[in-house]
């Protein structure tokens, strides 16, 4: 087990050569943008610090350097700037083999012609290890996977389902002792139920073993069940981490607030600050005391505020008070298991400008789309950035 640190972390990759495609199959054209041809800021200027024992999840969009940061600290992408370290031992000339690392791949990555018991013996027959100990770790592991998994120890991957392939991976991590755990979308290949499965698995043996770990997904469910902490990246550099329920509900930025949440937060841009509220084309809310002197008249700030905290009302029975939203409903998703519905909605008017939302209320509420929506917004749960800047006012 490790502390892992990175202390001012780069990587830049050269643009690639025409002709060459990317790894979802995009060639890259000669009509290219002049902007796209010159080099790639993978990784730009990452600090953190994991402690030992815990799991931090990383998230962020598509191509922002998520499986490149865990190359790095995997030292599977080398010719980097900065410096990684695992407790106090810098890693810029350890390879990959000596840094015993557990790594699960989002296509498992199995030796094809080897069963499962092959493919968790071959980091022991690569160091020579006795058969006697080689077989014990295996035994220890395979109790440690649960039941049935001894089954899939004598049949090659080809033969197994996508959720017992993974488990032979997991297994395999495991079978080592690692010093470090890393997961990169180790369940996006999984069906949903096999997917909840095994994140529990997941989740299991990390409390279990206390082995420092990182974990890239897409999926916030499994960020905010596995991690410890969660990170947000954005275009190589982290925005924001702690722990999940914080950063969710302090976001440091426009971005943030943007990503995080299943709806992620509404924003409303361009409010201007006068008279201790903020106004709006279509309405107004005030602005708390505590940032009152952060801010001048005339300044444009864009207001958050979560979906639940967006609560529906029928037309028939409109509050007598507090902020409104009006406006058309252009989708309503049930949620039956929560006996709510989300309604994304637009203001009447029509344009470009014209004010989205999002809003949850309870089902017995009947919309369709295309219905009058009527909201009333909770402005003690609201959230406050310079629209310029796009930092939270107010600090962390």
């Amino acid at each position: 087990m490790s502390t892992i640190r990175l202390i001012n972390v780069n990587k830049v990759f050269a643009r690639p050569l025409i002709g060459w495609r990317d790894q979802r199959g995009r060639r890259l054209e000669e009509d290219e943008k002049e902007a796209d041809a010159g080099p790639i800021q993978a990784l730009e200027q990452v600090n953190l610090t994991i402690p030992d024992g815990q799991t931090l999840t990383v998230v962020g969009p598509s191509g922002c350097g998520k499986s490149t940061l865990l190359r790095v600290i995997a030292g599977l992408d080398g010719e980097y700037s900065g410096q990684v370290f695992y407790d106090d031992q810098e890693m810029s000339n350890a390879p990959p083999k000596d840094r015993y690392i557990g790594m699960v791949f989002q296509n498992y990555a199995l030796y094809p012609h080897f069963e499962g018991h092959g493919n968790l013996s071959f980091f022991f027959r690569l160091r020579k290890i006795s058969d006697a100990e080689t077989e014990e770790r295996i035994r220890v592991t395979s109790e440690i996977m649960g039941i049935g998994f001894n089954q899939l120890l004598y049949r090659k991957p080809g033969t197994l389902s996508g959720g017992q392939q993974q488990r032979v991976a997991i297994a395999r991590a495991i079978v080592r002792n690692p010093r470090l755990f890393l997961f990169d979308e180790p369940l996006s290949n999984l069906d949903a139920k096999l997917r909840t499965q095994t994140r529990v698995e997941i989740k299991r043996l990390l409390q279990r073993f206390q082995i420092t770990a990182i974990y890239v997904t897409h999926d916030q469910i499994e960020a905010m069940a596995l991690g410890d902490q969660v990170a947000v990246m954005r275009a190589g550099r982290i925005e924001q981490m702690g722990p999940f329920q914080r950063v969710l509900n302090s976001p440091d930025n426009v971005f943030v607030a943007s990503f995080l949440g299943s709806p992620p937060m509404n924003l409303f841009p361009g409010g201007e600050v006068a008279d201790g509220m903020v106004h709006f084309a279509d309405f107004a809310v005030p602005l708390p005391a505590a940032l009152q002197d952060l801010v001048e008249t005339g300044q444009q700030l864009t207001v958050g505020v979560r979906p639940e905290a967006l609560r529906l009302v029928s037309e028939a029975t409109p509050p007598a008070s507090g902020v409104i939203l009006r406006g058309v409903a252009e989708v309503v998703e049930p949620d039956f298991g929560r006996q709510s519905q989300l309604v994304y909605a637009t203001q009447n008017h029509a344009g470009d400008d014209a004010l989205r939302f999002v809003a949850m209320g309870d089902l017995n509420i009947d919309l369709f789309a295309g219905f009058p929506v009527t909201a009333v917004l909770d402005t003690s749960r609201l959230h406050f950035f310079d629209t310029a800047t796009e930092q939270r006012i107010g600090g962390k």
